[in-house]
């Protein structure tokens, strides 16, 4: 277990114990990234009431929590993404993943080409191909890359097999290296026909949060 996966885990269970100290250091790790997950489902204008309401969730039944730190984001991952289905159910409004540019101040550091593509992009430019992946693509992406779930994990919250999940998200980063070779503008020759574009104002408005360096393994 890493060192800031350690901390969380420790920090976790002091907070179901009641140590509100405790439950402001998980909120502190944990936000960020699952604010950033529920903007790629809900867009920037309502992201912040979705992530609210999870957190409202989340604190109500921590005592009934059960795992270390990663299993602990999968877990309020899967809360905040029930949360978002029901606003969209709500709104009428499909899923769009977007991006807040200002929260992506990292990204991946990996080997394969995909990751060598993204590590290439400005932040604007990557939540703009983000933004055209199909959704089950670009939702594994954003679980495994941006959250940082393992794939058993990411696949707890889309209630997927871990396989599957290893499979978008390989395709997705395989996707985002195409669209990048393609140029802006441009399409590659396999472009999917049919892909979902970004709608009008959501790359500058919904968001992608802060990337943690990890390797493509199980991908």
């Amino acid at each position: 277990m890493q060192g800031d996966d350690a901390e969380l885990t420790v920090a976790v269970r002091a907070a179901q114990d009641g140590d509100e100290t405790a439950f402001r250091t998980v909120y502190r790790s944990v936000h960020p990234r699952l604010l950033g997950y529920v903007r790629s489902l809900v867009g920037d204008a309502d992201a912040e009431d979705v992530a609210s309401e999870a957190w409202l969730q989340i604190a109500r039944d921590l005592a009934r929590f059960s795992g270390d730190a990663d299993r602990f984001r999968g877990w309020a991952a899967r809360i905040a993404r029930n949360r978002a289905l029901d606003h969209i159910r709500m709104r009428g409004r499909r899923p769009a993943v977007g991006g807040d540019e200002s929260e992506l101040a990292a990204r991946p550091a990996d080997a394969d080409t995909a990751g060598e593509a993204l590590e290439s992009l400005g932040t604007g430019r990557t939540l703009a191909l983000i933004a055209q992946l199909p959704q089950d693509q670009a939702e594994a992406v954003v679980l495994r890359v941006v959250v940082g779930l393992d794939a058993k994990s990411a696949a707890g919250v889309l209630g997927k097999r871990p396989g599957a999940v290893r499979t978008a998200a390989h395709r997705g980063l395989r996707r985002l290296a195409e669209l990048v070779t393609a140029g802006p503008g441009q399409q590659s020759a396999d472009q999917i026909p049919g892909q979902r574009q970004s709608s009008p104002g959501a790359n500058g408005s919904a968001g992608v949060t802060q990337l943690r360096p990890r390797t493509q393994k199980d991908m």
